[in-house]
């Protein structure tokens, strides 16, 4: 059985379309898109050490009925925004995505800045991290700028277990320290050992993945995992949390 582990994925500010708008009550709320169907995204470099990703419509559809996601600022887990269990979380699937669409209760100071900073676009992506439950890979022919043909890898999302969305102040920022950890989560994940030689063989830090430890354990039903991180000193601060800290029920 192949090791799973939290992935998380970016998009920026055009493609999330975040919204700050008057909720219920005259509180201000938030819309937005923290996936996106069909949509391909480069995940590394495709051509050698990487893969391209795509997430099919209705990936979310069982973890929206049976989850409990929170919203956080910059997958935090101590600024939670909201959460679906209390009502102040909504997620849904449109022609789009995953819609997200949160109550902002300012009486929380980092709420308040999260308003301010997505009004004055500080704040510009939305992001979620996720386990994934089924994909499949293929073989795709693409078009290189010099106008060749090349063979990639393409993995496609069909369903996930979805733990968090946050408001992000980098998205779709891929440094090489993250970029290597999403294609590494990733692979380990599908548990091939020929796809990682393969990609071993232009960078062979992606080996490290293979021995890489699960998600923290969950209690009963209730899987609460936090989001991965980016790579860096966020990295290693979220890492540690993660591995300690749960959020309670």
């Amino acid at each position: 059985m192949p090791k799973t582990t939290t992935e998380r994925r970016d998009l920026s500010l055009a493609t999330a379309g975040l919204q700050v708008r008057a909720a219920d009550g005259g509180g201000p709320g938030f819309t937005g898109h923290a996936a996106v169907f069909n949509s391909r995204t480069a995940i590394g470099n495709p051509l050698t050490w990487g893969f391209y990703e795509e997430i099919a419509a209705g990936a979310f559809t069982k973890t929206i009925s049976e989850g409990d996601a929170r919203m956080l600022v910059d997958h935090d887990t101590r600024m939670v925004v909201s959460r679906v269990s209390a009502g102040s979380l909504r997620l849904s699937q449109d022609q789009v995505g995953l819609a997200v669409d949160a109550d902002l209760y300012t009486e929380l100071s980092y709420v308040s800045d999260l308003v301010v900073n997505l009004r004055n676009k500080n704040i510009t992506g939305m992001s979620f991290g996720f386990r994934v439950v089924k994909d499949d890979w293929e073989p795709v022919e693409i078009e290189t700028v010099d106008g060749d043909k090349a063979e990639a890898e393409l993995r496609i999302i069909r369903e996930v277990q979805l733990f968090e969305v946050s408001a992000v102040t980098f998205p779709a920022y891929e440094d090489t320290d993250a970029g290597l950890r999403s294609v590494g989560v990733a692979l380990a994940a599908r548990g091939d050992d020929a796809a990682f030689d393969r990609r071993a063989a232009y960078r062979p830090e992606l080996l490290t993945f293979r021995h890489e430890p699960g998600p923290a354990p969950t209690r009963g039903g209730d899987a609460t995992q936090p989001g991965e991180t980016t790579g860096g000193r966020q990295a290693m601060r979220m890492e540690a949390l993660a591995a300690r800290y749960l959020l309670a029920r």
